[in-house]
């Protein structure tokens, strides 16, 4: 049998019963540990036909079209044998921060967990460049639109209401339009709202969406009113919130969006800055990768494979299989604009920006006591995986 480029045969690791730790000790020092358990597995299925030892994960996320082959099986996590659970971005936001940290890998909001890293200590977790979760967000300022504003501008002085401040989302476009408009967040009364009329989709917030920065004077909004009720009643002028509030959803005459074409301000935007926002990252837990150092390539892998399936898909959906009926058109012009992996994981050049931009975001709002690196907050090894 073949001498494999370690100068070690298949022959003698399947048949002269090598130690699993035999085998580690002579790979090591070429793999860099990254793949190492990973092949002694394939080698053995290969040779043998003997079952291999699988890493028993438990992984959490929403079921997205991108982390569906990972939800239902057909993509796996090499060496590992993974149970996904469909959980909403606020209840693994608290499990993991002040919960049972039941997941070995999860879903995570960015902003949350850099607070959580940066003002509160905390090291149980580290992340991956695999980035599940991104959207534009000028489609997320919601406006009454019978108190004269027109543009960012013109909310100058007014109040604005928010369900969680120190959100991901939140400090997203508070730092947009303070780039691209001028406004800064001392420009505006800001009213939270003690309830949120999305709760059912988002799991509510996590202690750390609600971190107040201390140069700014935030009022709690009136008792047992949500957000949307704080705009429809006029208690506030406008709304920056993540999802649709409950007044938008259901028509309400005197509620719109501050951009009637968000999409073409979102691709004006994009094409100014090449940020494309994040929104989630994947977190694993530290002691699982101490042990398992293989994990880092083999997770953003498998998270790498899930997504590139959801693009095989997208021309099919074009030609009928979707519901929308130019959904194929809107395939395309995405391409055009943004690229073929317009949804990218790894740490290139753009993902790079998009994060130093938020860390910068969150620091100069008063939120993270510092400004993040991508370096403190990433596994060393996973900043040159890059997708093919």
């Amino acid at each position: 049998m073949p001498n494999n480029e370690w100068g070690i045969t298949v022959e003698k690791i399947v048949n002269d019963d090598c130690s699993r730790r035999d085998f580690l000790k002579a790979t090591a020092g070429v793999a860099g540990g990254l793949a190492t358990m990973t092949t002694y597995n394939s080698i053995l299925a290969a040779g043998s036909g003997m079952p291999t030892s699988e890493l028993a994960l438990l992984l959490a996320g929403y079921d997205y079209d991108r982390l569906a082959a990972l939800g239902n099986g057909k993509v796996k996590i090499e060496g590992c044998d993974i149970k996904f659970t469909n959980e909403k971005i606020g209840d693994m936001n608290t499990n993991m921060f002040s919960g049972p940290q039941t997941y070995d890998i999860s879903e995570i909001g960015l902003h949350p967990f850099m607070l959580a890293f940066a003002n509160d200590d905390f090291r149980d977790y580290t992340l991956l460049p695999i980035f599940p979760l991104r959207l534009f967000r000028h489609k997320s300022v919601f406006i009454r639109n019978d108190r004269g504003i027109k543009k960012p501008q013109d909310l100058r002085g007014r109040r604005i209401a928010t369900p969680g401040y120190s959100s991901t989302s939140l400090t997203w476009i508070r730092g947009i339009f303070q780039d691209e408009y001028g406004l800064s967040p001392e420009d505006v009364e800001w009213v939270v709202s003690v309830k949120d009329s999305s709760a059912g989709l988002s799991g509510g917030a996590s202690d750390q969406e609600n971190v107040l920065p201390k140069n700014l004077t935030v009022i709690k909004g009136s008792a047992g009113k949500d957000e949307s009720d704080l705009l429809v009643s006029g208690e506030v002028d406008a709304l920056f919130h993540a999802i649709e509030p409950r007044a938008y959803t259901e028509g309400h005459p005197k509620v719109s969006r501050l951009f009637s074409d968000s999409r073409a301000v979102e691709q004006a935007y994009y094409a100014k800055t090449g940020i494309f926002p994040i929104m989630h990252a994947v977190a694993i837990r530290k002691t699982i990768l101490k042990q398992n150092p293989w994990l880092v390539e083999a997770v953003f892998n498998a998270y790498s494979k899930a997504k590139e399936l959801t693009y095989t898909k997208m021309p099919k959906k074009g030609l009928g299989w979707d519901s929308l009926p130019w959904y194929g058109q809107e395939f395309e012009s995405t391409k055009a604009l943004m690229g073929d992996n317009f949804y990218s994981y790894g740490m290139t050049k753009a993902n790079r920006k998009t994060l130093e931009t938020f860390f910068h975001y969150s620091y100069k709002q008063g939120l993270s006591s510092r400004e993040l690196t991508v370096e403190e907050l990433f596994v060393p090894e996973s900043l040159e995986l890059l997708e093919t």
